[in-house]
């Protein structure tokens, strides 16, 4: 517990360099929606509270970077963004209000800043791959658990697994994460026996392990040791590195979204969740790890932590962009929700009931934050005294 504190400077510099970047850069996906479409911006604020720092532009909107550092949101001149929002008109700003814009128009600048989470992981994807390639190796199982799921999948010492899920295997990490997020899944493997290709099934099943950072977290195993023959990485030009960008981020958007199915259906606890002391908590023991490596020059360790901190960045990227289209009321998806009823009735739905709708998600999504936000405490170590962080 003690490390875990001392490190509190760390850890919260660590938290506002992941979710202030991702935050900006979904909020200005809806600011520049909505001064295409004419829409009066009221304020963007960086954080929460009373403001550190604002100034106003011409146009009337209220530039603000907050004492509370953690999110964001853009405020559009009479938009519903919570209960008292609905049917006040701020005065002042430049431009249409809110709600005299169509609901197709509305929709596309709530989709906008999921949007630009999106291509911002794109893009940094893409970045690392134009700048370090992409690892491969070739994945050979080492050793097998008696009674675990992959001796029941018949695997033995010596399979070389080629694929996994239909997808061709290039390195650990599509094993490891297909494996770990997908306990009780049914999943198809293709491994290589004395020069023979086999079809095998395997079933993760779920135990408390250590996430590789020194986190104890809930996952799928399979009971199986790898062996690692890493080979040459791929190396890419910048267009063909900015479309395995997009790749890798359409992968993660499904996997990301594969995950939010399973919680909402009961197959994986609300942990698996990370809030932003989640998010903090791993920045910060990366940056423990990768600068405990004394072996490594100083330049080569804050090289490794520059693109790690940036593909962290990415993955963060997506999972706020995925969750903020989640049909929640105070969310994105719920404002698209709202616009899709008014498009099909030609009526906007009656404010008592957009109050209404917005109290309950507010309430449900304060509820999930701290049921989140425990989980994560208690993944930090922060009340186990022998944890390593």
């Amino acid at each position: 517990m003690s490390e875990v504190l001392t490190q509190g400077p760390l850890f919260l510099a660590s938290l506002i360099f992941m979710l202030g970047i991702v935050v900006v850069v979904h909020e200005l996906g809806h600011y520049l929606a909505g001064r295409y479409y004419g829409a009066a911006a009221e304020s963007f604020s960086v954080g929460f509270g009373k403001p550190i720092w604002e100034t106003r532009d011409k146009r009337g909107t209220r530039w603000r970077i907050n004492w509370i550092p953690l999110g964001g949101f853009v405020k559009f001149v009479g938009e519903p963004q919570a209960p008292g929002d609905v049917g006040r008109l701020e005065q002042g700003p430049i431009g249409k209000p809110f709600m005299a814009l169509g609901p197709g128009a509305r929709s596309v600048i709530s989709v906008a800043g999921p949007l630009a989470n999106f291509i911002f992981a794109a893009l940094v994807f893409g970045l690392i791959l134009w700048a370090n390639g992409s690892p491969r190796e070739r994945i050979v199982v080492d050793s097998v658990q008696p009674g675990m799921p992959g001796a029941e999948a018949g695997l033995q010492p010596g399979d070389a697994v080629v694929s996994i899920d239909g997808k061709t295997l290039e390195n650990r990490t599509d094993f490891l994460m297909r494996v770990q997020l997908g306990a009780g899944d049914r999943i198809p493997l293709q491994v290589e026996r004395d020069g023979e290709t086999l079809p095998l099934v395997i079933q993760p099943e779920r135990q408390v392990r250590d996430n590789g950072v020194g986190m104890q977290v809930s996952m799928g195993v399979v009971g199986i040791g790898l062996s690692i023959d890493p080979q040459a990485p791929k190396r890419y030009g910048p267009i063909e590195a900015l479309g395995g960008g997009i790749v890798e981020t359409g992968d993660t958007i499904a996997l990301t979204g594969n995950m939010i199915a399973r919680m909402v259906t009961g197959r994986e606890p609300l942990s698996s969740l990370s809030g932003p002391i989640g998010i903090g908590d791993v920045t910060r023991r990366v940056v423990n790890r990768t600068m405990a490596a004394e072996q490594v020059s100083l330049a080569d360790r804050l090289t490794a932590l520059f693109w790690t901190a940036m593909r962290i960045c990415a993955l963060v990227s997506v999972g706020i962009g995925l969750f903020n289209l989640l049909p929640l009321p105070v969310l994105d998806g719920g404002h698209i929700v709202f616009n899709a009823y008014e498009a099909v009735t030609g009526k906007a739905l009656p404010e008592k009931i957009q109050e209404g709708a917005l109290t309950a998600g507010l309430i449900l999504l304060i509820g999930l934050f701290f049921v989140v936000t425990w989980g994560d405490i208690i993944e930090t170590g922060v009340f186990t005294p022998s944890g390593n962080p």
